[in-house]
């Protein structure tokens, strides 16, 4: 939105350090509840930087804004929307809300309620306060010992920063309801207005291939996100998903990425030759730029139309591919050689397989690893010792590589006998004959 439209976006990101699956886990482990958190938070954080997703302007943790949850609640407590219980938990009075709860997933608070085990008294009203627990963490509070309920972290911390109203609040679709709906409620109570949140982008599940269900940790059918950076790159991830809609379920294969990869090496592919043909290193038939120009500014109409249709990147991924297509056909090579002739026709294609087989080995002997590759540091010795093996292994394959470099010089100076030059650059390898004073020139686009 910014980068695109222009809009100054503030984005807050509530982080929930305190809840019943981190308390659990967190005695499993013998450590304390926010301590554990204080892992999972740096460890998504650190995922997030992986993917090369931009931060949010604001952390905001549920066990630093405790205060502010207890003032939340007592006011929707004197509105008459919420009430103490005897064993010290808070609920919300959903039915004393009326036909105004449900306006996100119409929800009819007044149907018939399931039996209910608890001191609520009905059996939609959610809890704002739970009272603490044997050996649990819990915080002082005018209703006993406790902690937040789930969804009036949100509404506390949303409200903090932006008061009452929201343009836009997003979650997985699973949060609508009752999440959500909740928090809707609870902030209209507390600020006493008609609408709270502007606009709900609900994102559609990931899927595994052939499954129905979510991939979820919960569920074990998952991969991390740095085994998957071990296969596929970030910008591979990014167009994986600009395939489709936020809002609908995708499926995740291998099939489904090798599609994404196929689509960047397209772009990637325009790109070279585009700045090929611009350095003059990419022979062709004339550009017909007018013709360009027009389809560039068509879409550039259809992607701003796209984005600002629910963000509809699908749409705008194939306006952008078929731009690409129409480049492509302009910027295709051609031969320019001419031969004399008595020279057979063939000579050409001849050079040309030589040209490109001898670019593809070139292009393998040099792709060496870089010398740091990503792995976790054990320490400053750690990283030491892997930096050194790195280069051990950096040395021991160009001597492996060596004599096919050497291979490619020795074919280069073969040609070059009968007037065949061939000349290596970046990203392309070119060729040219020389003969009776004029130079035609041929381009080997990289394999």
């Amino acid at each position: 939105m910014t980068r695109f439209f222009g809009i100054e976006v503030i984005m807050v990101m509530g982080i929930t350090d305190i809840d019943d699956k981190i308390i659990k886990r967190a005695n499993e482990m013998n450590i304390s509840p926010v301590a554990l958190a204080r892992i999972y938070e740096e460890d998504f954080k650190q995922d997030m930087a992986a993917l090369k997703v931009l931060p949010p302007m604001v952390y905001m943790r549920v066990t630093d804004n405790i205060p502010q949850i207890i003032s939340f609640i007592k006011t929707i407590i004197s509105s008459g929307q919420a009430y103490a219980t005897s064993q010290g938990n808070v609920y919300f009075d959903v039915k004393s809300w009326g036909k105004r709860y449900g306006v996100l997933t119409a929800i009819n608070p007044d149907t018939q309620d399931e039996a209910v085990d608890s001191d609520k008294r009905h059996g939609k009203d959610f809890a704002l306060w739970k009272a603490a627990k044997p050996q649990e963490l819990s915080w002082n509070s005018p209703w006993g010992k406790g902690r937040p309920g789930w969804h009036i972290e949100c509404s506390t911390i949303s409200s903090a920063v932006f008061g009452k109203q929201l343009d836009i609040h997003t979650g997985g679709i699973d949060l609508a309801f009752p999440h959500h709906e909740n928090e809707i409620a609870q902030c209209e109570v507390y600020h006493q207005c008609e609408q709270w949140g502007n606009y709900f982008l609900h994102s559609g599940h990931l899927h595994v291939k052939g499954s129905q269900e979510k991939m979820s940790k919960s569920l074990k059918n998952y991969i991390t996100i740095k085994d998957f950076l071990k296969k596929c790159s970030s910008d591979q991830f990014r167009m994986f998903c600009l395939r489709g809609r936020y809002s609908s379920a995708v499926e995740f294969s291998e099939e489904s990425m090798e599609d994404a990869k196929n689509l960047l090496q397209s772009v990637s592919s325009f790109i070279r030759d585009a700045n090929a043909y611009i350095k003059g290193e990419l022979v062709c038939d004339p550009v017909r730029e007018d013709i360009l120009w027009e389809r560039l500014a068509n879409t550039k109409v259809t992607v701003k139309a796209a984005f600002a249709d629910d963000f509809d990147t699908s749409r705008a991924v194939a306006a952008i591919m078929d731009l690409i297509h129409h480049g492509n056909r302009q910027l295709k090579a051609v031969t320019k050689v001419a031969v004399a002739a008595d020279k057979s026709a063939v000579l050409p294609s001849v050079i040309e397989e030589l040209v490109r087989f001898r670019t593809k080995v070139r292009h393998y002997a040099l792709a060496l690893p870089e010398a740091a590759d990503a792995v976790p540091l054990q320490g400053a010795a750690g990283a030491e010792e892997h930096t050194q093996e790195q280069k051990e292994r950096r040395k021991q394959l160009m001597r492996e590589r060596k004599p096919l470099l050497e291979a490619c010089d020795s074919l280069r100076g073969d040609l070059a006998a009968f007037g065949i030059h061939i000349k290596d650059r970046a990203a392309v390898s070119t060729w040219e004959i020389v003969e009776g004073g004029q130079t035609e020139k041929q381009t080997e686009k990289k394999s």
